[in-house]
């Protein structure tokens, strides 16, 4: 294998941290390779607003950015391998790139920041801010007494906010906060019933080039079994959905090394309408798996849940 590694990321604060845990866990002295663009900049700095088709919909763009900045990177020789959030990671690579890797699982959930310990504590009303379209439909799926309004940045940025009073409550990956030692501010955990969690949230991709065995033999020698197992699953289920990255969707697989068990969410933005299934299957071939989930999904309406959440404006 070669050492060291250099391990192109974003720039942010979890990503790096993230990064280190990919570097502590390889053979090797390996290198950290922070790929800056100007949306790391803007994604901390650029106040809260929506283009045209919606909220969200930044947030989304810069995410897409990232990743392909890493891919021209490894494409280029600059870097040996990509470290992603799963969850960015687009279901199609590039041709020349592929999965090579998936370390354990940190927390799939979605965490809510404020003064209560469930979601019926929320006083009615509340101000909450995400910039995720899934978490505010399944919010407001929940709770349509709510307000779910859009908040970027990190999650240093999106915790400043909370603290200076603009929102009652907030919603983060769990994964995140713990990542970066701010777990002590979670009020609650939701449940993944309740609030389904985006496919790979928790799960960590690391991307490499077909030709470069060596770096794909690094990465596959601290990939997880379970967490491969469920990121496959889950990916599958997006492909299988057609679903884009701007359409409120949560997928969550849990193997618990024999059985294989996949929960969905499909729902259009304002939490007016959604489609809920699970789909239980051995393990021997996870993608059949997501792909049996997102046939049910289809079957019961999601295909037409989907269409209009795309053509969904959220302003």
């Amino acid at each position: 294998m070669p050492s060291p590694l250099r391990l192109g990321t974003r720039a942010s604060a979890l990503a790096l941290a993230q990064a280190r845990y990919v570097a502590d866990a390889l053979a090797g002295d390996n290198e950290i390779v922070p790929i800056k663009t100007s949306g790391d900049e803007s994604t901390d700095t650029r106040p809260n607003r929506t283009r045209s088709g919606g909220f969200g919909r930044i947030d989304q763009d810069d995410k897409s950015r990232f990743v392909r900045e890493i891919e021209v990177a490894l494409l280029k020789g600059d870097v040996d391998l990509g470290v992603h959030s799963a969850k960015d990671l687009p279901s199609g690579l590039p041709d020349e790139l592929k999965l090579a890797g998936v370390p354990a699982r940190e927390d799939p959930t979605d965490a809510y920041i404020g003064a209560a310990g469930s979601l019926d504590d929320v006083p009615e009303g509340a101000r909450i801010g995400t910039s995720s379209l899934r978490r505010r439909a399944q919010l407001l799926a929940a709770r349509p007494d709510l307000e779910v309004v859009e908040l970027r940045g990190n999650v240093d940025t999106r915790l400043r906010k909370l603290a200076e009073g603009g929102y009652d409550g907030i919603v983060l990956a769990s994964a995140g906060l713990r990542r970066l030692d701010r777990e002590g501010e979670i009020g609650f955990r939701f449940d993944p019933h309740v609030m389904t969690p985006s496919p790979g949230q928790g799960s960590l991709a690391l991307e490499a080039r077909r030709d470069d065995e060596g770096a794909a033999a690094a990465a596959a020698s601290i990939s997880d079994v379970t967490a491969l197992v469920e990121l496959t699953a889950e990916r599958a289920a997006v492909a299988g959905l057609d679903a884009s990255c701007r359409t409120p969707v949560g997928v969550r697989a849990r193997f618990d090394g024999e059985r294989l068990r996949l929960d969905a969410f499909v729902g259009l933005p304002d939490g007016s309408e959604w489609v809920r299934d699970a789909h239980e299957a051995e393990a021997e071939d996870p993608a059949a798996a997501g792909v049996a989930l997102a046939e049910r999904l289809v079957a019961a309406g999601a295909r037409d849940v989907l269409d209009r959440a795309e053509r969904a404006e959220i302003g």
